[in-house]
């Protein structure tokens, strides 16, 4: 490879700005649109590795602000990098750690020069630049590290459609105020210094050669500060961009048009990452605005909480209405809780047909059991894996009637100009119409 990443797109849809392509790193390749499932502290809860990979995940993410906590990282570094250290092969992507700064807002302090954290584990002040976030991702040693960045509230914190009044109380502390809270002002302070602490890190990246620096994109769900924004990071050369600070407050129609508008003034031959985006409507909005990659908590977060995704919907299985149930979560999936042996055969017992059923899989979690759990976790993580396959076969073909009849779950995402396959469509389509 000419550098550490290299992004080849290999088909553009004839009716919307989806896009089909390959990403290269030092640790392999991944197609895209690609869906990351998240090891923020080093690990997919509860998977094995090779077990994350059976589901068709190729790229992973961790956390650096979880991984300076603990283990430390000089210490993944001794044990040969984040790679050797879980056991994952592929590519990684790290986080930097400037999320954490806004979710636990009420437990740290942002100032113009970084973040100060009070510790989860202990208690103690933990300091974050953009300087040692970057040194910090250079020793756990990802594929591709993310900007420290100033991610504000979406939307106003008390006025949004959830209120988030301890957000709106520490923004108020780091600006110095007692009272009053000025929403366009806190945006306007998160681009400056979104892109002041972009240059800083990019100065401070000392592996170039073979890690992948991307810059975020900010500006809560104003359109001129988003716009604003993309210009000024993605001025910036980097081998790719984010979408940052969506879907934290806003509805799903404000993440599908921030995230359209967004896309559309980032570069078209780098890859483009919406940050945390996970509902698979969100995705396939996105995916049709020209998204190429997504992670999120959901698959696994869900699963432990016996919350199965499918192409209809979630189903909860702890709900007496499964106490019975003797299907599988999802006729038809592949996944190891719905089809263990990938041909529909229980390996070893006898010859006995079908996956897990709903009944035993709530059986499972009533008794605490941890294979429910895990079972569930590896279902929902094949569920996006298996939708981004279709999505890839989507944009191909362009038969989006086709996705959307298998994908239910997603189709009010897609216009009724995509699925008439018209040239007036298309063309209402193409100029976003």
């Amino acid at each position: 490879m000419g550098g550490p990443l290299e992004f080849t797109i290999s088909h553009r849809s004839r009716t919307c700005s989806a896009r089909v392509g390959v990403v290269r790193t030092p640790h392999g390749e991944f197609e895209t649109p690609a869906f990351m499932p998240v090891g923020t502290k080093g690990t997919i809860k509860g998977i094995l590795p090779t077990d994350v990979a059976r589901t068709g995940a190729r790229v992973v993410l961790g956390n650096t602000y979880h991984l300076l906590l603990r283990p430390g990282p000089e210490a993944v570094a001794a044990m040969g990098g984040l790679h050797a250290m879980m056991g994952w092969g592929g590519p990684i992507l790290t986080d930097s750690g400037g999320y954490q700064a806004y979710s636990m807002a009420d437990r740290n302090a942002v100032d113009d020069d970084g973040v100060s954290f009070r510790s989860i584990i202990d208690g103690s002040r933990v300091r974050m630049t953009p300087e040692s976030a970057t040194h910090t991702q250079n020793l756990i040693g990802a594929d591709i590290i993310m900007a420290f960045d100033d991610c504000p509230p979406s939307v106003d914190p008390e006025a949004g459609p959830v209120n988030q009044t301890r957000l709106r109380l520490a923004a108020m502390r780091d600006a110095g105020k007692g009272t009053g809270y000025d929403h366009a002002s806190r945006l306007d302070l998160a681009n400056e210094r979104t892109v002041r602490w972009l240059g800083r890190c990019k100065a401070a990246h000392k592996r170039p050669d073979d890690q992948a620096l991307f810059g975020i994109v900010q500006g809560g769900t104003d359109l001129d500060r988003r716009a604003r924004s993309a210009q000024q990071v993605c001025n910036i050369d980097l081998p790719g961009y984010a979408i940052g600070g969506v879907a934290v407050g806003e509805g799903p129609e404000d993440i599908a048009r921030v995230t359209a508008f967004t896309a559309a003034r980032m570069p078209e031959d780098k890859p483009r990452y919406l940050m945390g985006v996970g509902y698979e409507r969100d995705i396939v909005a996105a995916v049709l605005a020209g998204v190429d990659m997504f992670d999120c908590v959901l698959p696994t977060r869900n699963g432990r909480s016996a919350s199965a995704f499918t192409s209809t919907g979630q189903i909860r299985l702890r709900n007496a209405a499964h106490a019975g149930d003797t299907r599988p979560i999802e006729p038809g999936c592949d996944c190891p809780a719905c089809d263990p042996a990938g041909g529909g055969v229980h390996p070893g017992i006898g010859g006995a047909r079908g996956g897990f059923s709903r009944a035993y899989l709530r059986h499972l979690f009533a008794c605490e059991e941890m294979l429910g759990p895990i079972l569930v976790s590896l279902h929902n993580l094949r569920h996006f894996q298996r939708l981004m396959g279709a999505l890839r076969t989507a944009i191909a073909s362009d038969d989006w009637a086709s996705f959307a009849a298998a994908w239910p779950v997603a189709a009010g995402s897609i216009q009724g100009d995509l699925l008439d396959g018209t040239e007036a469509g298309r063309a209402s389509a193409q100029s976003g119409g």
